[in-house]
């Protein structure tokens, strides 16, 4: 099936639902960063699904910018929820399929343990590609903002058109984790370093709903965390400052948080306990919109 077949059959299933955005509200969604937190994204694109509310405009940040496109590209919450399972090691797979799974999950990450990453994200970006059949943002059904952070001009860097997939690695390209990305005489690494739930990005839209998946850590021990753990916390540490040091100046309309707990950036596998953690989130969130959209029927 070609490419271009393929998004006209995407569009005529949108076009059979309600678009809200066209009903006098103009919905901006940000999705912010978190890496396997960031799963818990998807039961919030599944409400907008159920609710027949599209957005106009979609800004992310690190995992939020690659489920953000998979999303504006007119792939389903549901089916996006598909590929994940397809893609991470499930918690109660076999010890046959696990280590078939973690052998998968190893080629998928694309090590390379002397590049200026561990993962060079190539892999990543393919299986990116062959899920949303385009690499630019002007293909894009709903417009898309993706946060990245210039390196050595330590500023923010939004991007909204050319080359969709080199935006996106820019913007999950973790220090250390991740090889930054060459963008014209720039080098772009993780946006969640500047911007790590950018709904300040929509100010031009009726209606701002973020999400931030940052989550919580909590000692468990009472023991030091290894360094690993260390590094990786700090970053989240300095994100979850930003965030709160944004919302003393704006606040997004609605903003919800699920409460993810003691979840590491890479524990994908985790992505059932991830859901449950989202749910009271989402239903809050579902309430908050019946208050936009009164038309929505109350079963939904």
């Amino acid at each position: 099936m070609s490419n271009h077949l393929i998004k006209r059959i995407r569009n005529l299933l949108w076009k059979n639902k309600p678009d809200r955005c066209d009903d006098g509200i103009r919905l901006g969604l940000a999705l912010g960063g978190g890496g396997a937190r960031g799963l818990a994204h998807i039961p919030v694109l599944e409400i907008l699904d159920n609710m027949g509310i599209r957005p106009c405009c979609i800004a992310g940040t690190s995992i939020g910018a690659v489920l953000g496109a998979l999303y504006a590209s007119g792939v389903k919450g549901s089916e996006i929820r598909s590929l994940v399972q397809e893609t991470i090691v499930r918690k109660n797979d076999s010890p046959g399929e696990l280590f078939k799974d973690i052998r998968r999950l190893v080629q998928f990450m694309d090590i390379d343990f002397l590049g200026p990453g561990i993962f060079k994200g190539d892999s990543v970006m393919k299986y990116f590609y062959d899920a949303i059949h385009t690499d630019s943002f002007e293909d894009l059904e709903i417009p898309l903002k993706v946060v990245a952070t210039d390196f050595w001009a330590s500023d923010q860097v939004v991007l909204t058109s050319g080359n969709l997939l080199k935006g996106v690695k820019a913007s999950m390209g973790l220090p250390g984790l991740f090889t930054p990305v060459k963008y014209g005489e720039r080098v772009l690494i993780d946006g969640g370093g500047v911007n790590p739930v950018p709904y300040d990005l929509l100010d031009d839209c009726d209606l701002v709903v973020a999400v931030d998946v940052l989550g919580y850590a909590e000692s468990v021990s009472g023991r030091p965390p290894g360094a690993v753990k260390a590094v990786l916390e700090m970053f989240d540490i300095m994100q979850r400052s930003i965030v709160k040091t944004k919302k003393q100046i704006s606040q997004p309309d609605i903003c919800i948080k699920p409460d993810i707990r003691n979840i590491g950036i890479l524990e994908f596998h985790r992505a059932d306990e991830i859901y449950s953690s989202a749910e009271a989130a989402c239903k809050e969130l579902k309430e908050r919109l019946k208050e936009y959209y009164p038309e929505i029927p109350l079963s939904l």
